[in-house]
This record gives structure tokens, sequence and C-alpha cells, in this order.
């Protein structure tokens, strides 16, 4: 099903066209009403008249977490704070949080954007979603609440936690649907088998899986645990949160709801715009966003664009699987190391379980080092200390192999490792750099 077919499979030259138009408006909009765009336009020498063609986005200036951070609470608003109608936060765990303000006319646009990636893996408003997202300041449930209100889908709002109850929910109301995190998918799928229920026995057919890096192995495990097709949802509270892009039922590449969203590749070093097909940093523009707009968002992700046709009919601009972010690489003696490969490798070994920490630290002589704690089978972890040793030699040789990084692997019983309701704490870094 295609939510939007006018916007979803316009061509692209037309596509182009609008995107200039709304990239037009925003940037004037920005200039005119927001003292922190207008400073900053003004410190490159931009003026909203200069940007004719959208390859003159290139000559904007970046936005940065950081300057978000900056401008707490409500110096992004480009339009009086009697206009926002709902706001939302980050964290806050790492800083000041970064603040996410909506008028009625973006939470519209929030609504069909992630109704659009609800249709995208098949859904209607036949469906039953139960959405395992936390609600509250946390863009992650109301975004899946809007978008599922938005496709005329029944909700059910457990939020994130009371695993009891979620299994309940799917036994007893037909749940159909699950959003939640990637790994409290696999704790539902755990926590399934323990309780004795069968999930073929159930209407549970999709799940759409985000806000923490997952790998195409983990996805192999949650659709064979969950008896479901797994679907990477992307967004994030600085653009609009649930809903920038997704998988359609093809499972090849995230569409980008291009009319809301301008995407860009950059070198993360120099900042060079990169061409569709190079793998570099994510740059957002949000397009269709008056409350508080973001031009050039930097978010940090590393992926590419890639425009093949797509046999689900829409044209937009497909961003590959997240390969990791810039802030989430470690760099262990030099070496350059995104714990979602890790993952890859791990989801990939048997007799492994698909719950991990990666503590790194630094020895007394001022060296790196790195410990992988992974939870083994219960099979394995009963069986003889002979099969667990073969299991920790293979793995670590495997790691130094395709990584170059030599990696103390330390076994554990299941279940042994922390579960959580919503991201999973995967590295532990307690290296004072």
């Amino acid at each position: 099903m295609i939510f939007n077919p006018t916007a979803e499979c316009m061509p692209t030259e037309e596509r182009k066209a609008l995107q200039l138009k709304k990239l037009q408006e925003t940037v004037s909009r920005a200039y005119k009403n927001c003292a922190f765009y207008k400073d900053k336009l003004d410190r490159a020498g931009i003026k909203p008249d200069d940007i004719r063609s959208l390859e003159d986005i290139a000559r904007i200036p970046f936005t940065t977490k950081d300057e978000l951070r900056e401008t707490y609470p409500y110096g992004l608003l480009s339009v009086p704070l009697s206009e926002i109608k709902e706001i939302h936060t980050s964290s806050g765990t790492t800083g000041i949080p970064v603040v996410g303000a909506y008028t009625e006319h973006d939470l519209k646009m929030w609504g069909e954007s992630a109704a659009r990636c609800l249709a995208m893996t098949g859904a209607t408003r036949d469906d039953v979603i139960q959405n395992g997202y936390g609600y509250g300041l946390f863009t992650g449930g109301l975004g899946i609440h809007h978008g599922g209100r938005t496709l005329g889908a029944t909700v059910i709002p457990i939020s994130a936690g009371n695993t009891p109850r979620h299994l309940q929910m799917i036994k007893d109301f037909g749940t159909t649907t699950l959003t939640c995190t990637p790994s409290y998918a696999l704790y539902l799928a755990e926590a399934a088998q323990e309780a004795g229920l069968d999930l073929k026995e159930t209407k549970l057919c999709r799940g759409l899986f985000g806000a923490e890096p997952w790998s195409e192995n983990m996805r192999l495990q949650i659709e064979k645990r969950l008896n479901i097709k797994a679907y990477d949802i992307y967004g994030l509270t600085e653009i609009v949160g649930p809903g920038v892009a997704c998988e359609c039922t093809e499972q090849h590449g995230l569409h980008v709801q291009e009319d809301f969203f301008y995407p860009e590749i950059i070198d993360p070093e120099t900042g060079e715009v990169l061409p569709e097909g190079e793998k570099g940093e994510l740059v957002f523009t949000t397009i269709d966003k008056t409350g508080a707009p973001l031009l050039r968002y930097r978010t940090k992700d590393i992926t590419y664009l890639f425009r093949e046709p797509c046999a689900c009919g829409r044209t937009t601009v497909r961003i590959h699987r997240l390969m990791g972010r810039n802030d989430d690489m470690l760099i262990i003696r030099g070496v350059n190391v995104f714990p979602s490969q890790i993952e890859e490798i791990l989801a990939a070994t048997k007799g492994l379980q698909p719950h991990y920490q990666i503590i790194v630290d630094r020895t007394g002589n001022h060296l790196d080092s790195i410990e992988l704690r992974v939870e083994v089978d219960e099979s394995i972890f009963s069986d003889e200390t002979k099969k667990m040793e073969a299991i920790r030699q293979n793995l670590a040789e495997i790691i130094k192999s395709r990584l170059g990084i030599n990696t103390k692997i330390t076994l554990m019983e299941p279940k042994s490792i922390e579960r959580s309701i919503g991201k999973a704490q995967r590295v532990i870094d307690r290296r004072k750099i």
C-alpha cells in the first residue's frame, strides 16, 4: 500500500522543483524569524535570495547538536510560542536536552510522514498497532501514535516496559504490528518463549524497529524468533521523530520522505557534499517544518544515498541501513571500530545470543583494551568447557581478522546481561579521554 501516491511516486524532476520551492521558503522563514539562523547566515554571507537552486544548499553552514543545546529552550523557534502545540526533547543524559517544537502544521506533517512509513510495511487501517516506544518527551511513542491515527489503524499505546502485559495484549487484542527498539523486540521473543506463548499462533506479522543501530543478522534473528517481517524505521528528535525514512516491503534501503526532509551525504572530515552512492555522514534539512526548522543538520549517522528504481513503485531516494555513528565509533589502538560491526559478527556466530556489551578500558601501560561480553545459548553454557573455549577462540580470531583488533572474549551465562526496555547500552568506555 502507498499512503500518498502523489508525493511518494512523483517524478524526480517534479519533486526537485517542489523541494527547491520549500527550501527557499524555509530559509526565508528561518532568516526572518529566528535570530539564531539570521546570525548564522549573516556570518556566512548568505541571504535567502542566494538560494536559487538545490545545489546552493551547500552554501548554507551546518547546524550541530551542540548548537541546538546552546539555543535551549526556545532559541530555534521561527513562530510565536502561542503557535507551538507540542514539545518533545531528547533525554538530556549527555548534557542539555535538544528541543523539538511542533506547530499544528508540523504535527499533521509528522502524522502523514509516520503513516507513510507504516503503510510501506504493509500496514493498513485494518491493522492493530502495538506501540512499544516510550510515550512522553521521547518522540518515539507519540510519533508512531500520530502515524497510526493518520493511517486510520487501531493503536494500542502500551509504551515501553511491562513485558507480561505486552505479551498478553499481543495474544488477546490481535496485534498485527509491533513497534519498539530492536533490542526490546528480542527481549519480548525471549519472554514469550519463557511464558510458553507460541507467537505463530497470534496475528503478529510485522514490526517496525528503530531508535538504535541494528544489523542485518539481528533482523534475521528477530524475524525468526517473533515469526514476523522486521522493518527498519528512521527518525531523530532533532528532525521530527520516527517517520523520516522507512523500509518498504522490499527491505532494500529506507525511503526518505523527500517532500518533508532534504537529505545530503557529506565527508565528515571536510564537509564536502558527496555524490549518491558514496558513504559518509547523513545531513538533513527540514523543508516542511514551520515551528523550528533545521538547516543542514549533521546527524552523525554513517550511510549512503541511492536512487535505483524500487519494485514498490516509490520514486523517493533511499538511505542504506545505518552503518554506525561518528560519535559511536571506537578508536582502539588506532583502529576505527563501530559496535554494529561487532554485532554483525556475533549475530552470524552459532551458539551465541544477541545480548552483549563492549567494555573499553586503558591499561597501566596506557594501551587501549577491549572486552566483549556475550551470552551463549543455554545448551552451550551447560556443555563441556572444551566447546566454550572453541567458541571463544573462534570469535576472537574472526574479530581480529575482520576488524584488526585483539579482543578479550568473555562468554556469559544466559540472561546475565541486563535487558533494556528502551535503547540498549552496548558500550561502556572506561577510558579517561
